[in-house]
């Protein structure tokens, strides 16, 4: 029988756990031994008891510490710490979240030690694998959390409002990026009555944003900015200036500002420079989705917020985090839809001739199998 072990998240701001009680139950129907640390749920509200009900065995101190080197498949959110990574048995599954290009370190424990690691940032986006897409499911909270905190620290409504006293115009918000994150952005901030213009160098996107309610704003390209997986390819310097400019009236004009534009492996595309802050109105808001890749917005810092000629600029990385049930549920279930899809007859099988654990197989049998990362170690 498998044993699984779901570890107390370290990173302070981390509230989401990798295993819910609801995918306890169905781990333990399948003949899995889970094991969870205590209080592992405790910031997304799950209780060692509703673990212990679901068939998990609730374990602290020296034995929680053991359950590192006794499990055959360990759950993590957080990227894995060197010293996290070295306490894992040799030949286990490791499955969460690793950003290998910042933690090679970890990614040469993890190697050595003959980890099989399911990075689930790299899980292919095809079609198969949709409930596997623990992307999407977290940047569909994080379009959200940014509309609520622009809103938060706006200094206007974002509905129109006619009043006794007079009518208050709409907010003008403008999306930079149609990914999952912006799409979501775009939902919320027309439901909270919000105008809202959406940039994106992908004309597919085009017909998304105007069904969500928002007006897009279109770009003369020679080529289409539509990279692999459905992602924005990296723009040459003359068409991120061209972009630049386009973009600048409506963000000099807007009172919020929402960024989620990445591209995979490269720092994010800076879209907001730093005079462009400038001309905007004082009380404007911008909320940086991308700060963790480097920021959209020049001046964006991860985890602070700024205040720049009367600018509000929001660098928070981690604003899943701050929806943790939800965030927690979506990311459980994203990962017991990859695992239970590598069973056969009980146990786990890792195929290599499969297209979802080829594409998500960081780690195996003592080798790099990922290409980028590879190349960087």
């Amino acid at each position: 029988m498998p044993q699984v072990f779901v570890p107390k998240e370290i990173t302070e701001g981390e509230t989401r756990v990798a295993c819910t009680p609801e995918t306890t139950k169905r781990y333990v129907k399948e003949g899995f031994d889970v094991v969870v640390e205590s209080e592992a749920g405790k910031h997304a509200h799950f209780t060692d008891e509703q673990y212990r009900a679901a068939g998990a065995t609730v374990v602290s101190g020296a034995e929680a510490e053991a359950a590192w080197g006794n499990a055959d498949i360990v759950f993590r959110v957080y990227p894995i710490t060197p010293a996290e990574a070295s306490r894992i048995k040799e030949g286990a599954l490791l499955i969460g979240f690793i950003s290998p290009h910042k933690n090679l370190d970890s990614v040469r424990i993890l190697r050595d030690r003959k980890i099989s690691t399911l990075a689930m940032e790299l899980v292919p986006r095809i079609s198969r694998a949709q409930s596997m897409d623990a992307l999407s499911s977290q940047a569909s909270i994080s379009g959200y959390q940014a509309v609520l905190m622009a809103a938060t620290y706006l200094d206007k409504y974002f509905p129109l409002l006619m009043t006794a006293a007079g009518t208050i115009q709409p907010a003008k918000i403008v999306i930079m990026g149609a990914g999952v994150a912006g799409l979501q952005a775009i939902a919320t901030a027309r439901r909270l009555g919000a105008v809202v213009e959406v940039s994106d160098i992908r004309p597919a996107v085009k017909e998304q944003v105007e069904s969500l309610g928002g007006r897009f704003i279109d770009f003369p390209m020679d080529q289409s900015g539509e990279g692999e997986g459905g992602y924005a390819r990296e723009l040459t310097p003359e068409q991120l200036k061209a972009q630049q400019a386009i973009v600048r009236k409506k963000v000099v004009a807007a009172d919020a500002v929402i960024t989620t534009a990445l591209v995979p492996g490269r720092p994010a595309p800076k879209l907001i420079t730093k005079d462009m802050v400038e001309e905007m109105r004082e009380g404007a808001v911008i909320v940086d989705l991308a700060v963790e890749q480097g920021g959209n917005c020049e001046l964006s810092k991860s985890g602070e917020m700024v205040v720049v000629s009367g600018v509000t600029i929001i660098g928070h990385p981690n604003l899943p985090a701050a929806t943790p049930a939800d965030a927690s549920l979506l990311y459980g279930r994203n990962i017991q839809a990859l695992l239970l899809s590598t069973l056969s007859e009980g146990e786990v099988v890792l195929n290599l001739e499969d297209e979802v654990v080829a594409g998500a197989l960081l780690t195996h049998n003592g080798e790099v199998r990922h290409g980028p990362t590879a190349e960087a170690l």
